[in-house]
């Protein structure tokens, strides 16, 4: 369990995130998904990271379970704290993020994905935003950057989920294959990535960063605010704990 460093040859770093049973990770889980992918591209022989996930899906955002158990909200300030962390992990990894992703991908997984360089998904692969369903906020930041505004603010309040399909229609996903396939198919963009000059690439990264439109890391703090009212609120108490008595019936 946990998140796996994995380096193979090229200068390609594989990290795998490993939470059974649906990958839906607990504070500890964020922090140290941060750790590993500071820590990767520190080392000045990687040259791209890719960000896989064991099991059914590639992330199911937080653990509702541990925030439920407890009765107050220290672990709603801890899980926020790591989800940022991790997020503007990947989003200032010098080097080019690869995310391989099989399944779900829904909640934290979005601020994942959203602030990779590329996405190559399993034919599967579905992707949304529940957060409105669990009383929190969120993430909008980053599946703004998967999809067209109107989109994004309609999966947002809904709840719907958009297919990696129609992700790879719109130029978000990079390519679409078979679940067997997909480790196979980010290695393979990885090693392309790899094969070029790595202070190229790590440049071209800072560069690319540095033209973004809008500032990711301030603009997802902007969004946890409203996350962190309506927990004082008490309706996200509310609607956790129906939540909870849903998935035991």
């Amino acid at each position: 369990m946990g998140t796996q460093i994995e380096r193979r040859d090229g200068g390609i770093v594989v990290l795998t995130v490993d939470h059974p049973p649906v990958n839906a990770l607990p504070v500890k889980g964020w922090f140290d998904l941060a750790e590993a992918l500071r820590d990767s591209g520190a080392e000045p022989q990687t040259r791209v990271v890719v960000l896989r996930a064991e099991g059914r899906g590639f992330n199911a955002g937080v653990d509702i379970k541990e925030l439920a158990a407890d009765p107050g909200h220290d672990k709603l300030v801890a899980v926020n704290n790591g989800c940022y962390e991790a997020f503007k992990a990947v989003y200032e990894c010098p080097v080019p993020v690869i995310s391989a992703v099989q399944g779900f991908c829904v909640g934290g997984g979005i601020g994942l994905v959203g602030n990779s360089d590329v996405i190559v998904a399993s034919d599967d692969a579905t992707f949304g935003l529940p957060e409105v369903d669990r009383g929190a906020l969120g993430a909008a930041t980053h599946l703004s950057r998967l999809v067209p505004q109107h989109m994004m603010r309609a999966m947002f309040y809904t709840g719907q989920t958009a297919t990696a399909q129609q992700l790879a229609e719109l130029g978000s996903v990079h390519k679409v294959v078979a679940r067997e396939g997909l480790l196979d198919a980010a290695l393979e963009v990885a090693a392309d990535i790899a094969a070029k000059n790595p202070l190229v690439i790590r440049k071209a990264k800072a560069a690319l960063n540095g033209i973004d439109p809008v500032d990711v890391n301030r603009s997802y703090r902007f969004e946890q605010g409203f996350t962190f009212e309506l927990n004082l609120t008490g309706v996200s108490d509310e609607i956790r704990a129906e939540f909870g008595r849903e998935k035991e019936a």
